[in-house]
């Protein structure tokens, strides 16, 4: 077990990989896709996940792991609750960033930008693509992060849903569930190195075009 005291002691030296300028395709989100992919044809365990950051209107921010289930030609796409703490904050700030790490290739990716819902029958079509059970659990849990008294009453009104539908009938999209998309105004590409000389490189959106800046790491 590892003891805390010694935190500040444990060391990885990053060593597999770089990243230079000429590495780097003009349009971040061809970049994006390219890591994605590899990320995707390894053994990391769900690729696809990201951390998003929001900030309500007082500017306190908030910070939890979801699933990108789309990038379109606006932006990446996600969905969530819209009455839940980041549905709450969207609606106040609608500024998000995503943070996508993948440790076994010594790399991460940030997206920040302006954050909007998808039409409602964008969100429909993809909610009868889920499991049925995952459709009666966006019904069940909610109102996200509300409080709970037992676990045994969130599965009971599980169930109840799952007796009130039935195995054929269709279950409607929650008015209160559904797709975001995050439009991209800056990204940055990080590549471990040893010595902490990491490889940064931010793209900042210029118009109709990106500006390409190596950071300090």
């Amino acid at each position: 077990m590892t003891d805390p005291t010694q935190l500040a002691d444990l060391r990885l030296s990053y060593q597999k990989g770089q990243l230079e300028r000429e590495q780097l395709h003009d349009d971040p989100r061809v970049q994006f896709e390219a890591w994605l992919n590899h990320a995707l044809g390894t053994d990391l365990p769900e690729p696809y996940a990201f951390s998003l950051a929001t900030a309500d209107a007082r500017g306190r921010p908030h910070v939890r792991t979801l699933l990108l289930r789309g990038i379109q030609p606006e932006g990446l796409v996600f969905y969530s609750n819209y009455d839940s703490e980041k549905g709450q904050n969207l609606a106040e700030n609608p500024w998000a960033e995503m943070l996508f790490y993948w440790p076994l290739l010594e790399q991460q990716v940030r997206i920040h930008g302006a954050v909007q819902r998808m039409a409602a029958e964008q969100s429909t079509a993809y909610f009868h693509t889920r499991p049925r059970d995952s459709q009666l659990g966006a019904w069940a849990s909610t109102p996200q992060t509300g409080v709970v008294a037992t676990r045994a009453a969130f599965e009971q009104r599980f169930l109840d849903l799952k007796q009130q539908y039935g195995a054929q009938q269709p279950i409607p999209r929650p008015d209160f569930w559904g797709g975001y998309v995050l439009t991209p105004e800056r990204y940055e590409f990080w590549q471990g190195r040893p010595n902490r000389m990491h490889d940064r490189f931010r793209y900042t959106r210029t118009g109709s075009g990106w500006h390409i800046d190596r950071l300090m790491p």
